[in-house]
């Protein structure tokens, strides 16, 4: 699959890591933009609205970790890929809560990230069209597929993209146990199951947000070894 026409924004300060993403992405013929900085890299993202953004979380100044927090404080809904050392797994929790997508650590595989990068902009492109209903509607949560858009009580409660395909997935499918593994393939586009901990921070991140009380939830229920069930 051709991504000729896809932009990416890689905020890393590291020129070597820079240099091997650019060889890894060049296959795909994405245009790959650089900001070796937290500052230059929002300044760009202003300036070409990339499809997607791999970010260094250890970045000079600006942290990658503010630049994410400053980017959905906005209202940006790209999809973001942190970067992180295998030492940040503390880093790497708080930046999904922030509402990244996704984490690779290096050293990485870069057929890896070449497949993630994919798996996310595919989705990016299918998600508007992948919905059949037009709203869920639950005691007290309304989800509107149309307009993607969730209401607790009335009050409209802002989700990343990614935030809110999880939820509506998990929402087609009220009673039904699903897999962590399932949900990584169908919300993230993930073939083959990874160890990764953004299934997890991503479902912790939406109780926080839709939840009446997170640690008592309502909607979403953990099923221990296996994943969740969404109960409407």
């Amino acid at each position: 699959m051709s991504g000729g026409n896809k932009t990416i924004l890689m905020v890393e300060d590291d020129p070597a890591t820079r240099e091997i993403v650019k060889l890894a992405c060049e296959p795909q013929h994405y245009t790959i933009l650089e900001a070796s900085s937290g500052t230059e890299g929002l300044e760009m993202v202003q300036q070409s609205n990339p499809d997607l953004i791999l970010l260094d979380i250890n970045l000079p100044g600006m942290s990658g970790l503010d630049v994410c927090r400053k980017l959905r404080a906005d209202g940006h809904k790209i999809p973001i890929i942190m970067l992180t050392a295998k030492s940040d797994t503390i880093d790497v929790v708080v930046g999904l809560e922030l509402g990244a997508d996704d984490y690779v650590v290096k050293p990485f595989e870069v057929r890896e990230l070449v497949a993630r990068i994919g798996a996310h902009l595919r989705r990016s492109d299918a998600a508007p069209q992948e919905q059949v209903r037009e709203r869920f509607e639950f005691p007290g949560l309304s989800i509107d597929l149309r307009r993607r858009q969730v209401y607790r009580d009335e009050q409209e409660i802002p989700l990343t993209l990614t935030e809110f395909n999880l939820l509506a997935l998990l929402a087609s499918r009220p009673g039904q146990v699903m897999s962590r593994a399932e949900l990584l393939r169908r919300v993230w586009g993930y073939e083959v199951e990874i160890e990764t901990r953004t299934v997890d921070a991503h479902v912790y991140r939406l109780r926080r947000k839709i939840e009446p009380s997170a640690e008592h939830p309502t909607y979403i229920h953990s099923v221990p070894g296996i994943g969740y069930r969404f109960a409407g």
